[in-house]
């Protein structure tokens, strides 16, 4: 498999993701004083592919981590780092619950009969861990809520906890000086628990806060970097989309007649169509 790595900015060099197990973006970002990890993995062997690199570019290591949220995705990679992890309080509460866990196939379809993971989940941890499965959940170190600022000298990093979804832990982290925005999975739709759904007031809320910050790049972790012109491009139908449903509910037909009006499409994209069901299957 080819590792794609790029610096997206001054101080910025990520590792993208990669969809055969799910492994979602990372990021170091460097400053004067020390590094910061942003999101710690989905394994010691995701981990330790992005600190080869750091460590052939011969980058600063990371001194402590951030974790957007808690799915195994981000957050299973901690205990490879040896470094401080920072993440919010329901983070913890939920990586606490997964902690000493067994995750033979037996023990994860328990946690897919619970609604924890999915089996989409458990199927890319079957492929990321094999079949001895060593998986070790570590909780994060510090635990905040609301927002919290960390000085790398000369880059300031800000973690804001923005629920969601997709997960109610969901947090962003914004890089000040270089203008960059890691939404993690937060404008995703609910994945754990039932059908994927959206709420259509919850999702144009994330959006108004994702514009606030006056970012000219974002990253989603499952996608590319895009810089604002782009990103707003790509929002714009799940945005109209959104506000559709504010205002006729459950109304299917109207929902998608009106969408493929605002498009001018006789048909909708597949992606869309999926759209209206994670819609259709959101709160009332």
């Amino acid at each position: 498999m080819e590792h794609k790595f790029e610096q997206i900015s001054p101080h910025i060099l990520i590792m993208h993701a990669e969809h055969a197990t799910d492994r979602p973006v990372l990021a170091a970002i460097t400053g004067e004083r020390r590094t910061l990890l942003m999101d710690a993995g989905a394994s010691p062997a995701h981990a330790g592919l992005f600190r080869e690199e750091l460590e052939r570019r011969g980058c600063r290591l990371p001194d402590m981590l951030v974790l957007t949220h808690w799915h195994w995705d981000h957050s299973f990679g901690t205990g490879a780092w040896g470094i401080p992890a920072i993440a919010h309080k329901e983070t913890a509460e939920a990586l606490a619950a997964l902690s000493g866990r067994g995750w033979s196939d037996e023990a994860m379809a328990e946690l897919v009969q619970a609604g924890t993971i999915s089996e989409d989940s458990a199927q890319h941890i079957r492929l990321e861990y094999g079949d001895s499965r060593e998986v070790n959940v570590r909780e994060p170190d510090i635990v905040f809520t609301g927002r919290i600022t960390i000085d790398l000298g000369g880059v300031t990093c800000v973690l804001t906890h923005v629920g969601g979804d997709h997960s109610a832990d969901s947090c962003v982290l914004y890089v000040q000086e270089d203008k960059v925005l890691f939404l993690g999975d937060a404008l995703g739709p609910s994945i754990y628990g039932g059908p994927y759904k959206y709420s259509s007031t919850g999702f144009l809320r994330l959006l108004e806060i994702t514009y606030g910050f006056g970012a000219e790049w974002f990253v989603e972790s499952h996608g590319i970097p895009m810089n604002e012109p782009d990103f707003r491009a790509d929002l714009a139908p799940w945005e109209r989309l959104a506000r559709l449903v504010d205002v006729f509910g459950h109304n299917r037909e109207r929902v998608v007649l009106e969408m493929k009006n605002y498009l001018k499409l006789e048909e909708l994209p597949r992606d869309l169509l999926q759209g209206v069901d994670y819609f259709m299957a959101g709160p009332k």
